[in-house]
């Protein structure tokens, strides 16, 4: 068992520590549940280096 487990977060934020902070809260077994904005998505998704047709740091941050 971890020691989140059972926790259920929702993620409302739009720039990179917000997506960090869940990362984190994941590893420890919470429940993540991201709402992005209509339309364009999370910034991250747009902020170069591109890998794929993706940011970088969306994929770094929000696996």
């Amino acid at each position: 068992m971890q020691a989140l487990e059972g926790i259920r977060v929702l993620d409302l934020s739009r720039l990179l520590p917000g997506p960090y902070c869940t990362m984190l809260l994941a590893d420890f077994g919470a429940e993540v549940i991201k709402i992005e904005e209509p339309e364009r998505g999370d910034y991250a998704r747009s902020f170069p280096p591109f890998l794929k047709d993706f940011g970088y740091w969306h994929l770094q941050l929000n696996r």
